[in-house]
């Protein structure tokens, strides 16, 4: 599923369950590797302790502290909405988000901040057709599902 030049810049990749994968890759600086976290995480509506294992599964593999200089890209289907009220996570998001926080969403906010890292989507202004990724099929709903948190 990868291209050429992606499959020869692979170190290696690891399941961590039918939810979350992991994958380092060279970059052109000898020195810097890029770690990708993708995920899928359980809908908004889930049971908590799903969510809950899902979160702390998540964590645990942000706590394995990828070198300092690495590029960390969490990415996926996080099923959040983090709204544009970014108080108290000033460090984290911008006020570019879409809607009003969810459960899922502050949950994600929360493995970001622990984790130092940013969520790229809220930091700059975008159309509102650009800012979601799912539509309802009665087109009332449109939600934000895929985030990313760069460190």
């Amino acid at each position: 599923m990868l291209s050429g030049p992606a499959q020869e810049a692979l170190i290696g990749w690891k399941a961590h369950g039918p939810r979350i994968i992991t994958a380092t890759f060279k970059t052109k600086k000898r020195k810097i590797k890029m770690n990708v976290i993708q995920c899928y995480s359980p809908t908004n509506d889930s049971d908590g302790d799903d969510k809950e294992q899902f979160h702390n599964q998540l964590q645990n593999i942000c706590r394995e502290r990828y070198a300092e200089k690495d590029v960390t890209l969490l990415i996926g289907d996080i099923n959040a909405k983090i709204g544009a009220d970014n108080t108290g996570y000033e460090e984290v998001m911008g006020t570019h988000g879409l809607g009003e926080m969810n459960d899922n969403g502050e949950r994600f906010l929360e493995t970001c901040a622990t984790n130092s890292q940013v969520i790229g989507g809220s930091l700059s202004p975008h159309r509102r057709i650009h800012k979601y990724t799912w539509v309802s099929p009665d087109h009332v709903t449109d939600n934000t599902q895929v985030y990313m948190g760069i460190t």
